[in-house]
């Protein structure tokens, strides 16, 4: 049999240590930077005087074949830079792990029932 790094194995109750960190979402680094470099590219292509033959819509999707990448590239780098110094201020806890264990069968105890509410009358 192959090991399984001990996923397997039977857990004990015995407190773990566990690593605690917050880790930035990768995925809104990557849209962010989508949106960034389509506003870029919108902006630059706007400061130049478009060519008559092509237009500016044609030239602004074709300058966004190249801006839109290079946004989500950068953000994308950012968004790894800010995980690794995520890790740098993690934390070391003990945890333990605690099993829920859900009833099957009604509750028989008049108290637990729900009761309607009752109102002062003022």
């Amino acid at each position: 049999m192959r090991d399984n790094g001990g996923v397997s194995e039977p857990q004990t109750d015995a407190p773990r240590e566990a690593s605690i960190r917050r880790a930035p979402r990768l995925g809104v680094f990557l849209v962010v930077g989508a949106v960034v470099g389509l506003l870029g590219t919108l902006i630059l292509t706007s400061l130049f005087r478009p060519d008559p033959n092509v237009g500016f819509a044609a030239s602004f999707a074709y300058f966004c074949l190249y801006g839109v990448p290079a946004g989500v590239a950068i953000f994308a780098v950012l968004g790894l830079v800010l995980d690794r110094a995520s890790r740098k201020r993690s934390r070391t806890v003990l945890v333990e792990h605690q099993r829920v264990v859900e009833r099957t069968e009604p509750v028989e105890d008049p108290e637990l029932e729900a009761r309607p509410l009752e109102r002062d009358a003022d």
